[in-house]
């Protein structure tokens, strides 16, 4: 079996204490008795002894079974530096734990950097005519992600395909011909890629016939509508509802091959074809492909620690299957061409980890290193209790970094997830493939901890809280008392990535008890095109949470949304924010002592914020002052309701609106000539603010103004720097319409 040189690798996996420096230690391991030193067993990538000693180190498997045979002590397995290439997952279980109060620990060997990896290297690269280059891929390997020399690769694709031409039925697809894919040489390799809301789906084509495109089942029928099994009967989100707006690409063709950094398998030759990036060197480069998943699964381990160790090119297989990916939400997905009617998702997929822990019982992962994933990070679940996720680091994943917990909502006992801890991780730039995908997931658990995380560069939400949306099973369930504390988010719901109707935090179903405090949100839906995207996000059926003393800046649509009046008995209170939104909804809910508008952090909101995160101190965004609000607003005309201070009052959930007519206009008058250094206007709900002038003058009739001109729909926001002194803003449309605008801020 091929394997790849880990130096690259391990050097980029070093797990450092300096990057998350200012979190606790890790969780002690049970006191004990004074006693023997722990067994110290020795494992290395090529180790094959059978006494597990430095000078004759053993395989994961040797180590492994050494370790069963130690008694009355603490074992360390201790794995030497390198590169631990695996066909199969490690899987440790009850005979692997800890016994009469000791605990085992595989860990990293001193000075070491140990990389449990699920990838297979291409090798033999040849260059083409056209400067792309192509290799065989080895037996059993079907590439779905490819790195080179540690950087991802991207699956070819084209241009998104409006619904009016890729027209998304039960049955098929139209716009074969217009997309060209009629003409395609192996368009059965390719998928569609679509987004609706908050769902994701990865389908393959399976034939052309004409027009219409097929796809792989169940992939398709699970992407649909009529399975009565997608989730609630109220919802609107699949490929064929009135919501689907388009395909955002198709990906995997040869034609589609056009961009330096792209990829494309070919199942028929079996061979992948990439275009590098300047200065990469096919001859020489390390090319590698996730094949195997699940690279160390627990099941039913207790008393066991994973320190210091390294997980980079674990794949997940499903996606490429006729199963397909029929993202339902969060990351999870349906499968199966049958399956019991619900509406609750009670009985949806996770998508594959790298390290999965099954019914486990003091369980530490601590100073863990998980990269270059092709599904998901760490997976708690199967009642796993006790269990603590600390200061590890989720970069470049597929798939979202961590899942705790499942969705049924009253479970056996031994079941039940509980007391769980994921706490100082530094989570960037997951979801990659999947973009319905969020940071940190917890389903039905009870007093979950999720505190002093960093999450930062997510395509949806950050961390999500429970399960069931409206369904009755959300009511009645054992979530209760759950934490989400100190976090740092910062720009998820990145609109680039077509996901809405998600937050930084966001809930589902009652969970009394359950606090979010302390936790710093910054561009969350920052820029985005729909008025959905929220910081404290309570959902659906959400109940008895309180949210206090959270810091909310820059949040596209509303710092916290409770929107349903089936979610009752919600407190916000004591947090921070530069926008207003609604009272909650529900009986018994309250909002108070919120400071709301703001266009500066007091010294107190500066320190929560500040110490949020799981590094310390973190950089703050300091809001930056607002000239328009102590300014005079009009426009040309109203409805009579929607009058022009709507966008000057700091709250970007009311809105402006002229009556459609040529030339429409709304201006503020900032009472003295000022320096105006840069204008934000936020569009409202419906974006009808769209090919319209920003005139910046001195003079109330703008005849010294200076004009910045705005192709298309203005964004929530969309930002104009000027640098100029003035005294008038005016927003103009170039031609007939309405002005609509939910927040305008003028910055000195």
């Amino acid at each position: 079996m091929p394997t790849m040189n880990g130096t690259r690798l391990v050097l980029a996996l070093a797990t450092t204490a300096a990057l998350l420096s200012g979190a606790p230690a890790a969780q002690a391991a049970p006191a004990t008795a004074a006693g023997p030193a722990p067994r110290v067993l020795h494992a290395a990538p090529d180790g094959s002894g059978s006494t597990c000693s430095p000078g004759r180190p053993c395989s994961l498997d040797g180590a492994r079974d050494a370790a069963r045979t130690v008694h009355g002590r603490d074992v360390r397995v201790e794995l030497a530096d390198g590169t631990y290439t695996l066909s199969k997952p490690q899987e440790l279980g009850a005979a692997d734990s800890g016994r009469g109060g000791h605990t085992v620990t595989w860990t990293a060997a001193p000075g070491a950097d140990p990389v449990l990896s699920g990838g297979r290297a291409l090798t033999g690269w040849s260059e083409n005519v056209d400067g792309t280059w192509t290799a065989k891929a080895p037996d059993g390997v079907t590439p779905r992600q490819l790195f080179v020399d540690g950087v991802r690769a991207v699956r070819a694709r084209g241009d998104s395909c409006a619904a009016p031409v890729c027209d998304a039925t039960k049955a098929g697809m139209t716009g074969a011909r217009a997309t060209g894919i009629a003409d395609w040489a192996r368009p059965t390799d390719a998928e569609a890629v679509i987004r609706v809301r908050w769902r994701n789906y990865h389908c393959r084509i399976t034939a052309v016939s004409g027009d219409v495109m097929t796809f792989a089942q169940p992939c398709w029928t699970n992407s649909a509508s009529g399975t009565d099994r997608t989730g609630p009967a109220w919802d609107t989100t699949t490929v064929d509802s009135s919501r689907y707006t388009k395909v955002s690409f198709f990906e995997n063709a040869r034609e589609l091959l056009d961009q330096p950094g792209e990829f494309v398998w070919d199942s028929a030759a079996r061979t992948v074809t990439y275009l590098p990036r300047r200065g990469e060197n096919m001859r020489r480069a390390e090319t590698v492909s996730p094949v195997t998943e699940n690279l160390l699964v627990l099941d039913g381990a207790h008393d066991l620690r994973v320190t210091g160790i390294g997980f980079a090119y674990a794949a997940y297989l499903q996606p490429s299957t006729d199963e397909g990916y029929a993202g339902m939400q969060a990351g999870l997905t349906l499968t199966g061409a049958t399956g019991p009617t619900d509406h609750a998702g009670r009985y949806y997929t996770k998508p594959a980890a790298a390290l999965t822990v099954r019914g486990g019982r003091q369980v530490v992962v601590d100073h863990v290193a998980f990269t270059r994933l092709g599904g998901a990070g760490v997976v708690f679940e199967q009642g796993t209790q006790d269990s603590t996720l600390t200061r590890s680091r989720f970069t470049d994943l597929s798939s979202g970094a961590v899942y705790i917990g499942d969705t049924e909502p009253m479970p056996a006992a031994e079941l039940a997830g509980a007391r769980n801890t994921v706490s100082y991780n530094t989570i960037r730039r997951t979801g990659v493939e999947y973009t319905d995908a969020v940071g940190i997931w917890a389903g039905y658990e009870a007093e979950t901890v999720i505190d002093h995380n960093t999450l930062d560069d997510l395509p949806y939400s950050g961390i999500s809280v429970g399960w069931g949306w409206n369904q009755p099973e959300a009511r009645t369930s054992v979530l209760r008392d759950n934490r989400v504390t100190n976090n740092r988010i910062t720009n998820v719901m990145r609109v680039a990535y077509d996901q809405h109707d998600g937050g930084a935090v966001y809930t589902q179903g009652a969970q009394p008890g359950t606090v979010i405090s302390g936790n710093y949100i910054n561009r969350s839906a920052y820029g985005n095109t729909e008025r959905d995207g929220n910081g404290i996000y309570l959902d659906e059926q959400s109940s008895h949470i309180t949210v206090t003393r959270n810091v909310l800046t820059r949040v596209g649509y509303k710092w916290v949304s409770n929107w349903a009046d089936y979610g009752i008995d919600n407190h916000a209170t004591g947090n921070w924010t530069d926008t207003a939104a609604p009272a909650l909804t529900g009986t018994g809910s309250t909002m108070t002592a919120n400071r709301t508008g703001l266009d500066r952090l007091p010294a107190e909101a500066l320190h929560v914020a500040a110490t949020a995160g799981a590094g310390g101190r973190g950089p703050v965004e300091q809001l930056r002052p607002d000239l328009a609000r102590a300014g005079t607003a009009t426009q040309s005309s109203t409805d009579g309701t929607a009058t022009a201070d709507h966008a000057t009052d700091g709250d970007t959930t009311t809105d402006t609106r002229t009556l459609a007519e040529p030339g429409a206009w709304w201006q503020v008058d900032l009472g003295d000539t000022r320096h105006v250094g840069q204008i934000e206007v936020w569009n409202n709900t419906s974006m009808t603010t769209a090919d319209f002038d920003v005139q910046v003058a001195t003079t109330a009739d703008f005849s010294d103004a200076t004009t910045l001109h705005v192709t298309g729909k203005a964004l929530r926001p969309t930002l104009l720097d000027t640098d100029r002194e003035a005294r008038y803003v005016r927003i103009k449309l170039s031609g007939t319409g309405r002005v609509a605008l939910a927040h305008v801020l003028i910055h000195p």
